[in-house]
């Protein structure tokens, strides 16, 4: 905040260059979304419509708005133009001069118009050229084309002309694997008239020297502008305390600093660890008591840095947050919306409560989106959410000339200014997958690319990726925020400039996107032998419900193969897969919908056997980050959420898998099964286990109980439990282990095993009764079946979240479960009327033969 006074505009209205009529428009917006507002184009997302609006980017497009300024305003000694986002090649005039030029998405551009405007009857007007148009002759006049795997070129209409990379521009705005292609243009952030006289403060940045639980050093950075000499007061406050410091100031730009020393602070933690506390720092610029200037911010005082110390298997690699190592427990961000001014503050909100109510402690913003608005980063600061941050930079090769670099370099530090005072950034990463796809030193490593370059090409277009990536992105990170880590581009073993550099799935340093599972049609077992030290990506495809299909597509559009289900499925091989996987472990669903349903139930399976490998392997194992937490647009995807917010079953399975006290079973051995406890409290997990032999029909066979004492912030493999030994002669396919973890006298965590794969358990139909009832936590449902109800899914046609969800229902053990709806997020408001939820188990689901 600050007191720099500002005007924003109103009654804006665009069109073609080449058309006449000028139509209302929203802005911030982009034209695809004037354009749907006023009907002049179908919903790019439903059916095939995205090739419907293919032709939108090769036009140029206007923005214009006529205005007044306010008085006080006027007065003003400067008048500045901001944009906080121009997408993306624009020129600007006011009352017909032109003022800037734009060239990248991602920065701030300002112009002083003091001198161009008037008190009344101005006119500011943008003429935004086509992305397409600008950067096809970029294309022609380098030779060749730079690999860019994921720019659907073929579906705008272009062949095999990818431009994607020579824009600074949201790189999924092109395509993706899970996204459409709609190349946007518009004011995409706010635009305003700033005036300041004498004196303004441009930055405040609380730097954080040295932090720990007894003392904060932290210097206070206040970037400062005057237009005269001036012998000022600069004052911080924070906390009922204030540093002052005289200074005495000549016109122009300066950076004052204020040592600031707080004792015994309140430190900020990741969710799950303590609270996530923040201090708001006000500054003041002094004129005897009156404040002339003021700017304040908030922030979390934390010490945070990425450890890789070498160890007998290699290098570890976590994060250290106020001395105490973390295991990372998320998934990758990406966009929520192919049209980023649609996301409203309560789509940001629902996703970050989800991600902290999921028992995540980090959410990685993917390098092929844009930089997130502030309110994510303030809701993931205020939920304890770690960012580790990609810089936008994704599966392509980029250019190298001087114009190129200086245009991310200005972004760069454009961002890392204006993210710079959130704690919740952890890291700031490079890029996504570059080093591993292009593999430099590798002859016939990464994904092939090398292959399409002569010799001299290839050190050319690696001299450029250096450029970015090893030397102007880190500089940019020590001058700007030198409290944060910055990491070359992930997955990355380190810079060693050969080939030990680029990861793979079995490399003992560094990070590791690995998807031998799905892409090679490797099995889910798999996920237990390549285990990294940080696995940064991996994942596995679902369908969204089937009431979010129908938002996209008809009844008679219900077939894997249909036109509308493949336009909405943008991994080539995606919906084959999802079916070859489906054979492999479940069993066969009995129509469409229940194959929707199925596609949740084994995606959340595949993941929850990732997660809990990767937790296992604690502490050479130090995080696990899915791919990927939400969507674009509704689509068969990675995603846990799907694009209307709703839960699939991967949501809640990992709910279960992040929570902070894990009962984990491994049962990829013939003969054995072990049971683990992994805990990330910091504290000791004291309690008993209950190991219970469970008939699908509730009868109890055998029950023991083990001590259980876990150590704070660590794991151990508790019980290897013979298997024949356990099933005594009963039939593996209709009996399981039932595991609860009692502490202080409360079962608090429960966790089932088979003894055979989903596909060969003998499921019968299951009568779930559902019940409502109150005790001190509120009000609830209570469900209990006659025999084993595998799956359970609850559904409601109020929109919200269960506080569980597929999970097997055993008889003779209810289970409560709470709804809460999205209006009522944070007020728990609840269903208690079991007739307004459906619930239906696994079987239901499945041909019977």
């Amino acid at each position: 905040m600050s007191t720099k006074l500002s005007q924003r505009f109103e009654n804006w209205t665009f069109k073609a260059s080449e058309d006449k009529e000028w139509m209302p428009a929203q802005v911030p917006g982009c034209v695809h979304t004037d354009l749907l507002r006023l009907g002049k184009i179908p919903d790019p997302f439903y059916g095939t419509n995205e090739k419907e609006v293919q032709w939108i980017d090769k036009k140029d497009w206007e923005y214009r708005t006529t205005f007044d300024i306010e008085s006080f305003l006027y007065k003003q000694e400067h008048l500045e133009l901001v944009f906080d986002g121009l997408d993306t090649y624009a020129d600007v005039y006011v009352n017909d001069t032109h003022v800037l030029s734009a060239d990248n998405m991602f920065r701030v551009w300002k112009a002083d118009v003091k001198a161009l405007v008037k008190e009344q009857g101005n006119m500011l007007r943008i003429h935004f050229r086509s992305p397409i148009q600008e950067d096809l002759p970029k294309l022609e006049k380098l030779g060749y084309a730079l690999p860019a795997s994921n720019d659907q070129s073929d579906v705008g209409g272009l062949g095999d002309k990818r431009v994607s990379i020579f824009a600074r521009k949201a790189p999924y705005h092109y395509g993706w694997d899970w996204g459409p292609r709609f190349v946007t243009s518009g004011i995409w952030r706010e635009v305003r008239l700033e005036g300041w006289t004498d004196v303004k403060i441009n930055d405040l940045f609380i730097r954080q020297n040295e932090v720990n639980a007894t003392s904060a050093q932290v210097t206070a950075m206040v970037e400062l502008q005057t237009s005269q000499p001036i012998d000022t007061v600069i004052r911080i406050g924070a906390d009922g305390q204030r540093w002052e410091k005289a200074v005495s100031l000549q016109s122009g730009s300066h950076t004052v600093e204020v040592t600031i020393s707080i004792q015994n602070p309140k430190l900020w933690w990741s969710r799950g660890l303590g609270e996530a506390y923040r201090y708001t720092f006000a500054a003041e610029v002094l004129q005897g008591e009156r404040a002339v200037a003021t700017h304040e911010v908030k922030t979390g005082l934390r010490s945070i840095r990425l450890v890789r110390d070498s160890d007998e298997a290699g290098a570890s690699f976590y994060f250290e947050l106020n001395g105490v190592a973390v295991f990372a427990k998320g998934a990758n961000h990406i966009p929520n919306d192919s049209f980023i001014t649609e996301v409203i503050r309560e789509r940001y909100m629902h996703e970050i409560i989800s991600a902290a109510e999921s028992n995540m402690n980090m959410l990685r913003v993917w390098g092929g989106g844009f930089y997130e608005e502030d309110v994510f980063y303030d809701l993931c600061d205020e939920y304890g959410i770690m960012v580790w941050q990609d810089f936008m930079f994704a599966c392509s090769m980029y250019p190298g000339d001087e114009a190129f670099l200086n245009s991310v370099r200005h972004e760069a530090i454009d961002n890392v200014r204006r993210l710079r005072n959130h704690p919740s950034i952890v890291l700031w990463c490079g890029n996504n997958e570059i080093d591993s796809a292009w593999a430099h030193y590798i002859e016939n490593g990464g994904w092939g690319w090398k292959k399409d370059y002569n010799a001299e090409q290839r050190e050319r277009i690696w001299a450029d990726y250096e450029a970015i990536f090893h030397d102007l992105l880190p500089e940019v990170v020590e001058a700007y925020a030198p409290d944060i880590d910055y990491w070359p581009s992930s997955p990355i073993v380190s810079l060693t400039g050969d080939e030990k550099q680029h990861a793979h799935p079995s490399t003992s340093e560094g990070d590791i996107h690995y998807w031998g599972v799905w892409h090679n049609v490797e099995p889910f077992e798999n996920y237990n032998i390549y285990v990294g030290r940080f696995m940064s990506e991996y994942g596995f495809q679902s369908f969204p419900e089937y009431k979010s299909v129908r938002t996209y597509a008809e009844e008679e559009d219900l077939a894997l193969e249909s036109e509308v289900m493949l336009a909405h499925q943008k991994n080539g091989a995606g919906n084959r897969l999802i079916k070859q996987y489906m054979d492999m472990y479940l069993h066969e669903p009995k129509d469409f919908p229940s194959f929707l349903y199925m596609s949740q139930v084994l995606q959340a399976e595949a993941m929850k056997t990732a997660i809990e490998a990767h937790r296992r392997r604690k502490p050479y194992c130090m995080g696990t980050l899915y791919w990927q937490m939400n969507d674009c647009w509704p689509v068969a995807s990675w995603a846990g959420m799907d694009y209307l917010g709703r839960w699939k079953a991967l949501q809640y399975y990992a709910k279960r898998s992040f929570n902070d006290v894990l009962v984990s079973v491994d049962g990829t051995k013939e003969d054995v099964t072990d049971i683990y406890v992994v805990s990330d409290l910091l504290k000791k997990v004291e309690g008993e286990l209950q190991v219970q032999l469970i008939g699908f029909d509730g009868m109890v066979h055998r029950e023991e109980t083990f001590a259980v004492n876990v150590a704070p912030n660590a794991g151990e493999k508790l019980l290897s439990l013979r298997n024949a030994d356990w099933l005594e002669g009963h039939d593996a396919a209709t009996t399981l282990l039932r595991l609860a973890l009692r502490q202080e006298g409360v079962t608090d965590i429960v966790q089932e095993h088979y003894f055979v794969p989903a596909k060969e358990l003998a499921l019968q139909p299951a009568s779930i009764k559902v019940s409502g009832g109150a005790d001190e936590d509120g009000v609830h449902l209570v469900l209990e079946s006659d025999v084993l109800a595998k799956q359970v899914w609850m559904s409601s046609e109020v929109e919200g979240v269960f506080s569980d969800n597929f999970f097997d229902l055993i008889p003779g053990f209810p289970v409560k479960v709470k709804f809460t709806s999205r209006e009522g997020l944070q007020q728990a408001d609840v269903i208690s009327n079991p007739g307004a939820v459906e619930v239906r188990s696994m079987a239901d689901f499945i041909r019977v033969n």
